[in-house]
């Protein structure tokens, strides 16, 4: 399965520069936040892939202009040929806005999520916005990672770990593959295409 995951930025090459062929043999489009409901609609046009979205930090504006043709799988399990895939969004609690936690919030919707952990008999891709706690992520506040994210890998050992919230940009903080465990961690940032193979 070909997974195109995105995250923080639209990328001009799929946006300002689209050609439909860029999307040619993608099964699965996963974004892990703070990209505009347009871009992500607009994608979801052009593809018969499904468009799965948790929220960024900046993504207030969903509530209004929620992304079409996109399925959001906050808090949840989606399951797409087989693979089970888990939605926890957000970022650390910085200031006062939607889809923002602290450490004890993100460890309580983990939570929540037992039954249906239990009931899929665990998942394969953990699809967040923020990185795991000192893995992934920076030592400012608004991008310290959960430590929820560490315990589900950890327990549930799934294959990916997809997440944004860390940019290119940010110099050394930047990783884009790596391990944690078992799990492949992923920084979807801009677009960053996965060759998944269950």
């Amino acid at each position: 399965m070909k997974i195109l995951a995105l995250a923080d930025q639209e990328s001009k090459g799929l946006w300002d520069y689209f050609d439909k062929s860029k999307l040619k043999g993608i099964d699965l489009i996963i974004s892990c936040g703070d990209l505009a409901p347009q871009y992500l609609s607009f994608l979801a046009t052009f593809t018969h892939a499904p468009v799965l979205y948790v929220h960024g930090n900046h993504d207030g504006c969903y509530a209004q202009t929620p992304p079409d043709g996109c399925v959001c799988i906050e808090d949840t399990i989606y399951t797409h040929e087989g693979i089970r895939i888990m939605g926890l969004g957000g970022s650390m609690r910085y200031k006062n806005g939607a889809h923002q936690y602290t450490q004890a919030e993100m460890n309580w919707r983990a939570a929540r999520l037992w039954p249906k952990i239990a009931i899929h008999r665990g998942f394969d891709i953990l699809v967040a916005h923020s990185p795991a706690f000192g893995f992934h992520d920076g030592t400012d506040l608004p991008h310290v990672g959960f430590t929820a994210f560490n315990k589900l890998m950890e327990r549930y050992n799934p294959d990916y770990f997809i997440h944004g919230h860390v940019h290119a940009t940010y110099g050394s903080m930047f990783r884009r593959e790596d391990l944690y465990g078992k799990t492949r961690v992923i920084n979807a940032y801009e677009r960053h295409t996965v060759e998944y193979e269950k």
